[in-house]
């Protein structure tokens, strides 16, 4: 830890304080100061001036970022007949209704995001309690309750990634690994940034994006001018 720590520190001084760096040059200093031994994911955070205990200011749903993240997503979804079928021939991972909930119920989790269609919420449902906490529950506002279980398969294989803010008003989404391109990174950032903006609700007061950061796995954050970010 003492290790981690010190390397954490060298970076750190070189990011400037109290400077609001533009989206291109954020993304270049986060590259230059990562000190991970492998291929870390590079994320960006969000502070927003929203009250997310009130139903109209809650923030949430899904984006495909234009050069994905640089994982392979396992997707698990729930359906049945033909639309299973489709699930399958799309590229889902695993398949199924009743023994994939008996599996995840034993403890089972070796996915990372689930489809379901709507006929099959029952089903699903009743494993709120072991989902929930993951987040891992299929919602309709991110794609993943549908009939069209090809398209959210394919999506999300592609990079799809889903936002949601915090009680606190915060979000974070990955926007690729160290190991990408500046450019298809800050293409990516502009993407999210781009949905963010829009899901502004109009019963927001006051500041929008109060705080704007980039960092890798383990680095220091950068923080980013908002108005830099737009395409």
């Amino acid at each position: 830890m003492a290790k981690k720590g010190k390397l954490f520190l060298a970076a750190s001084e070189k990011v400037e304080k109290g400077t609001h760096y533009s989206a291109a040059d954020a993304v270049a200093l986060v590259k230059e100061i990562d000190f991970a031994k492998f291929d870390a994911t590079i994320e960006v955070a969000y502070r927003l001036g929203i009250d997310t205990r009130k139903n109209d200011q809650q923030i949430r749903g899904a984006v495909v970022l234009p050069h994905g993240t640089g994982k392979t997503q396992r997707v698990l979804v729930f359906a049945k007949g033909e639309k299973a079928k489709e699930a399958e021939a799309a590229g889902a991972d695993f398949v199924g209704e009743n023994d994939l909930a008996e599996k995840i119920q034993g403890g089972w989790f070796d996915f990372d995001v689930i489809v379901a269609t709507p006929d099959m919420m029952g089903t699903v449902g009743r494993l709120g309690r072991v989902l929930g906490p993951k987040g891992l529950m299929p919602n309709p506002k991110t794609g993943t309750v549908t009939m069209d279980v090809a398209k959210a398969v394919e999506e999300i294989k592609a990079g799809k990634v889903t936002y949601r803010a915090d009680k606190q008003g915060n979000i974070h989404v990955p926007i690729g690994k160290v190991s990408f391109d500046n450019e298809k990174l800050v293409e990516n950032f502009q993407t999210i940034h781009d949905v963010v903006v829009r899901a502004k609700p109009s019963a927001a007061k006051g500041t929008y994006i109060k705080n704007l950061s980039v960092a890798s796995t383990f680095g220091p954050g950068v923080k980013v001018d908002p108005t830099t970010v737009a395409k």
